[in-house]
């Protein structure tokens, strides 16, 4: 009688183990939700500096290759130099540096770097995807005792990231 019970438990169990195994879901994070069947095409516009506040040199080309780096990195889209599937455009229409805090002394304790990027996004496969003149911020903040040019190459790329990171998320992700 131990012995029989003994065999319905390890029947049991190998029942149960196929059935897992059968049954098992698989999910894949590629960091995208294209559907590669009729999206296969990007293309990118330049995002030239346009900036109001201050202009620093190397953000402009900074920002384009960190855009179409994550593309290129997180999806299997084909670059191609006009009219792709999915098309983005904009430019950079602020970056400035304030005061965010004062102290007792009178003299700014904080400061706050801050860039904003207006995109325009169009997906000629799903149209009600598409929109126009979106405006993606980030900022960070630093000690206002350190000089901006010691703290900004650092900084700016964080804010790139972000942005760069927000935009993909708008975009293909859909979070």
């Amino acid at each position: 009688m131990a012995w029989n019970n003994k065999m319905k438990n390890i029947s049991v169990g190998v029942m149960l183990a196929l059935f897992m195994t059968a049954c098992s879901i698989s999910y894949q994070f590629n960091g995208s939700s294209i559907d590669y069947t009729k999206v296969k095409t990007i293309s990118f516009e330049t995002f030239p500096n346009r900036s109001v506040g201050f202009v620093w040199g190397p953000m402009e080309s900074m920002f384009n290759t960190a855009l179409q780096d994550i593309y290129m990195q997180q999806t299997r889209l084909q670059q191609v130099n006009r009219g792709g599937n999915i098309q983005l455009s904009g430019e950079i229409t602020n970056y400035d540096a304030f005061n965010k805090g004062v102290g007792s002394d009178g003299y700014s304790t904080m400061a706050e770097l801050r860039m904003t990027v207006r995109v325009t996004f169009v997906n000629t496969v799903n149209p009600q995807e598409n929109f126009e003149a979106r405006q993606f911020t980030s900022s960070r903040e630093y000690d206002a005792t350190q000089q901006l040019s010691a703290v900004q190459d650092e900084l700016v790329n964080q804010m790139i990231k972000d942005i760069v990171d927000q935009i993909f998320n708008a975009t293909v992700a859909n979070w």
